[in-house]
């Protein structure tokens, strides 16, 4: 017995070892950056400095230009347009700084948080998918539809959001795109609309809470009491007093959710009525399947392992939902998760989970960061910053323009974030304007609680403008690419930029109410002003589309044009009937 096994690790093909061995890997460069990061206690433990220099940001510029026109245009594959920005961007640096960095310097510029965390969840995803787990979940969205596309929608983009705001919108995509594929296949209809549709929602509801998108994750570690109590101790070596006193305006967990959840709940029935205009035809009729031989034919096909790899996956999701608690970061949850999956099924055989792992995405993320850190340090991106500041400067700094400065605050970096996260990840961007928020709210005495908010809803919801604006975006298009179903740049454009736009808009007003009207202690109020107004909406709106015997999602973007002008004619009779009186 003995000798059979090990027989059969000897006859392993060495890709499986090099797969596995990643896996450590990512682990130890995470524990390695995490040491580092804590162990060197300034800047001067970092490999690079500051570039001060007018041509490196021009240069840095060129590059930054060159590779979205390559990833736009699609002449090179994305992952290859990420890795020669991220070569051309050390080369600058290189160059700039008259030093040589070594390959293990350059990797520090990596977020392993991020690719450890892709990583162990495209193994959990990969196990499960040998379940049936995902065309079982497919076959129950259809059987609650009742076959119609459009109802269908409606369920698999509101479980994503709900999924989204309570896992991350990364980990929610691993788990349904595999399921919205098949499910499409199943229902002959072409996938990368119901992709894009339920990427779109992944990102709006990620927003809502501190755990639901990276760039909250990121902003509710680095704006947090602490972090803030942290950054004046360490700002130029001195305690700063001006920054501690931005410490009562450190962020919560529970904060995120007070904070956010109402302006993101404005957005989600014009996002839905903007899908179902846009897509139309996709997205109009039914499709009629014997849904018998669908759960006979879709069914659980390895019940031992999902009961296995659900509990672990179970475990992992708590200890998400733990980590402002326990502060074990996400990533090492999800490497740990997937390495116990991997014991726990078949150890002997992990080609076929691993075969799930979007190597390209992987690839495509750490060529990224690579550029965008690499762009930070020759100056590119602290130019935002700059920008940012004197943009708001402008405004008035008497009584009276204490309001128009806060408002314009708020504006600026919530439509700067978005616009710029929908053309750089989110994910460096954010990391990149946390200390510029404290910086505009310490040097220009704004609070600083609008500010991270704005921060938070730009970064989000800005991440839906583009294919590479979100991590989400990105590991979707690689799934479906794998699949077979290729999402290009300007068919995603043309979906999530005016998606994007709209909901920044509805977030706009909704900051304005509640932090500037607000301002005065009225902030509670006005919020609950906005979801008694959202909520009577949604009622209304509903109500309106089953009196004429729609279903509840047609009813739910009922655009009943000739119904809203018959209303508007009856109030203008009404209001001309009260002036004839008058008269």
């Amino acid at each position: 017995m003995y000798g059979a096994e090990l027989l059969r690790l000897r006859k392993r093909h060495p890709s499986q070892y090099i797969a596995l061995g990643l896996l450590a890997f990512t682990g130890t460069m995470m524990f390695t950056t995490q040491s580092m990061a804590a162990g060197g206690g300034s800047s001067s433990a970092s490999p690079f400095t500051q570039i001060d220099d007018s041509q490196a940001v021009l240069v840095g510029l060129g590059i930054l230009l060159g590779v979205y026109a390559l990833i736009i245009t699609e002449i090179v594959h994305r992952t290859l347009a990420a890795a020669v920005g991220g070569l051309l961007a050390i080369g600058a640096l290189v160059y700039y700084s008259n030093q040589a960095f070594t390959l293990g310097e350059v990797t520090t510029l990596i977020d392993w948080e991020t690719i450890g965390l892709l990583l162990g969840m495209m193994v959990m995803v990969g196990i499960l998918s040998h379940t049936g787990l995902f065309e079982w979940f497919a076959v129950q969205a259809y059987k609650q539809s009742g076959g119609s596309v459009w109802t269908l929608v409606v369920i698999l983009c509101s479980v994503t959001a709900v999924l989204s705001a309570f896992l991350d919108n990364v980990t929610t995509m691993l788990l349904l795109t595999p399921v919205t594929i098949q499910l499409a296949k199943v229902l002959d209809l072409r996938p990368i609309p119901l992709l894009i549709s339920e990427v779109l929602f992944s990102n709006i509801g990620g927003a809502a809470t501190m755990i639901g998108d990276p760039p909250n994750i990121m902003i509710g570690s680095g704006l947090s009491s602490a972090a803030i109590e942290e950054a004046a101790m360490k700002k130029e070596g001195v305690v700063q007093e001006g920054y501690l006193e931005l410490v009562s305006s450190g962020v919560t967990f529970n904060d995120f959710i007070i904070e956010m959840a109402p302006g993101i709940l404005m957005t989600v029935v014009p996002s839905f009525m903007f899908l179902k205009w846009f897509y139309a035809e996709e997205f109009s009729g039914s499709r009629v399947r014997d849904i018998a031989e669908l759960e006979s034919k879709y069914g659980i096909k390895d019940a031992a392992m999902l009961k296995v790899g659900g509990t672990i996956l179970v475990l992992v999701v708590v200890n998400f939902f733990l980590h402002p608690i326990t502060h074990i970061a996400v990533s090492w949850i999800a490497l740990i998760g997937a390495v116990l999956m991997l014991l726990a099924t078949d150890r002997h055989e992990i080609d076929k989970p691993l075969e799930h792992v979007e190597w390209s995405t992987l690839l495509f993320f750490a060529g990224l960061f690579v550029l965008v850190h690499a762009l930070e340090y020759l100056g590119v991106i602290s130019v935002i910053g700059e920008y940012v500041t004197k943009g708001i400067e402008l405004f008035g700094t008497d009584a009276d323009g204490d309001i128009v400065r806060l408002a314009a605050a708020i504006l600026i970096i919530l439509w700067v974030s978005a616009i710029a996260s929908a053309f750089i990840d989110n994910i460096p961007y954010t990391a990149t304007m946390i200390p510029v928020v404290m910086q505009i709210s310490y040097e220009l005495n704004i609070d600083l609680s609008p500010l991270i908010w704005a921060l938070a809803f730009g970064a989000c919801l800005g991440g839906n403008g583009t294919l590479i604006g979100a991590s989400a975006n990105v590991v979707t298009a690689g799934m479906s690419e794998e699949a077979g179903y290729p999402i290009s740049f300007n068919e995603f454009f043309k979906a999530g930029f005016p998606i994007m736009i709209l909901t920044t808009a509805i977030v706009s007003l909704y900051m304005m109410l509640v932090y500037v009207i607000g301002a005065d202690g009225g902030a509670t109020v006005w919020k609950m002003v906005c979801l008694g107004v959202t909520a009577f909406g949604i009622v209304w709106q509903v109500s309106r589309g089953r009196s004429k015997g729609k279903n509840f999602a047609e009813s739910l973007v009922d655009d009943d044009m000739d119904a809203l002008t018959e209303m508007a004619e009856n109030a203008v009779g009404i209001i001309k009937g009260m002036t004839s009186s008058e008269e």
